[in-house]
């Protein structure tokens, strides 16, 4: 039985120059990159780590933007309560449902940061549900979404975990420009302090 596929582009090892003279010749579109249950471990960690930098926040700085027309730092919370289920859930129907994300705007935009961690805290769950019922052959079919084509699988983490963790970045560099120094590699990518030292 082959595991999930998130990598389904159809090439043999002959056709990669990478490879060459290898003389093998088994496709390589079973070779995995990333298994259906590493994709939603991998969503969970970016809520994990979303929420212990925002645990950081200073609440009297939620105004804050680098520039005018960038988001606040409350802002950006509020988007990143709703992106990554919405663009899942858009990825697994295969259709961007704009009246759903209006909604959802609307309701973010009313969560002080409370409400906006803990809607961020089902994230977890609702990245489980969502991909639960997704199958291999699901992962492969082609899909378009906002004038691109492309697998399912692929579409699920050049725009749902690869959005996640440039946007929890922003938020990281947010922190660095509102004084907090003692953040480092430990809090952006473990979502935990560094230990202290001996």
């Amino acid at each position: 039985m082959q595991p999930s596929a998130l990598s389904t582009t159809r090439i043999t090892a002959r056709d990669d120059p990478a490879r060459p003279g290898t003389g093998i010749t088994t496709p390589l579109e079973h070779l995995m990159v990333l298994t259906k249950a590493e994709l939603i471990g991998a969503l969970q960690h970016e809520t994990h780590v979303l929420l212990h930098l925002a645990s950081k926040i200073d609440r009297t700085q939620l105004d804050y933007r680098p520039t005018a027309r960038q988001r606040s730092t409350m802002e950006l919370l509020r988007y990143l309560s709703l992106m990554g289920p919405l663009l899942t859930s858009a990825c697994v129907t295969g259709t961007f449902d704009m009246a759903a994300w209006g909604a959802a705007d609307e309701s973010a935009k009313a969560r002080d940061l409370d409400g906006t961690m803990a809607e961020i805290a089902t994230h977890s769950a609702s990245y489980a549900a969502l991909l639960a019922d997704v199958s291999d052959d699901d992962l492969r079919a082609t899909i378009s979404l906002f004038g691109n084509s492309g697998t399912r699988g692929a579409k699920l983490v050049s725009m749902v975990l690869s959005g996640c963790a440039a946007y929890r970045t922003q938020l990281f560099c947010y922190l660095k420009s509102c004084g907090r120094e003692d953040l480092g590699s430990s809090n952006l990518w473990s979502g935990m302090d560094a230990p202290t030292p001996a």
